[in-house]
């Protein structure tokens, strides 16, 4: 079975990310406060809210922390008011880079990611541009290490939890769904013993860029920097791993 490896690319940015988690918490904080407006405070009748309560755990983000988010989405008062958006361009060597962000001033979300891109060689780009280069999926990771399961019963195990896709490497197996059958997968899993490192809804792919070690250096500089703006929840990119 075939799909896109994530893990490589989640690994290391893992210890960049432990640098930053209190701007971490503040995007998730952002992102609870919306699920929670939107349809509920309740994670059993409302999906979004608990994907994003269960991506908070992963980062370790206080439980005193969620609970504040879900209750000032909740509370009498009118509280912010954020739009979804998204940002498409190139970066270092054709890389094709989607940006999804949740903002209360679009203009200075727009200047901020336009800044970006050009000041680390990148070229934002029209609505449309690479959008279709990405498709919307269900990622798990379950790591190998401890795990006495091969590749053939681990197939299995996908498929009967009604996984589509199964990537294998010496240090982990990777599962992909379609976006909207992750929920029962992943419990799925959850529930037929294993331990997941990773489970996220993301967008992967269609194709891959290959580019040079400069290229790559430049890349992670310009994702880096959008990362760093409050205002951007996502960054995915076409880069080869």
């Amino acid at each position: 079975m075939s799909g896109h490896s994530k893990w490589n690319n989640i690994q290391g940015r893992k210890n960049a990310q432990d640098a930053k988690r209190g701007k971490i918490f503040q995007k998730l904080s952002r992102e609870i406060y919306m699920a929670a407006k939107a349809s509920g405070p309740d994670p059993d009748t409302n999906p979004a809210l608990r994907l994003v309560m269960d991506k908070a755990k992963a980062a370790n983000m206080p439980n005193d922390n969620v609970d504040r988010a879900i209750k000032k989405a909740t509370s009498a008062t009118e509280g912010e008011n954020y739009d979804e958006v998204s940002y498409e361009g190139y970066g270092p060597g054709g890389v094709a880079i989607l940006v999804h962000a949740l903002t209360d001033n679009r203009n200075r979300t727009a200047t901020n990611v336009r800044v970006a891109f050009t000041r680390n060689g990148g070229n934002l780009g029209e609505t449309g541009s690479v959008s279709y280069m990405f498709d919307r999926r269900g990622y798990m990771a379950i790591e190998r290490a401890g795990l006495d399961l091969d590749e053939d019963a681990m197939l299995e195990a996908v498929i009967e939890a009604g996984g589509e896709d199964l990537l294998t490497s010496p240090e982990v197996f990777e599962i992909y769904t379609a976006p909207e059958d992750f929920t029962a997968v992943r419990d799925a899993l959850t529930e037929a013993g294993f331990t997941l490192a990773q489970a996220e809804l993301t967008m992967v792919p269609s194709t891959t860029t290959e580019v040079t070690p400069e290229q790559k250096e430049q890349l992670q500089r310009l994702v880096d920097k959008l990362e760093d703006d409050d205002d951007v929840s996502e960054v995915y990119t076409s880069l080869e791993e």
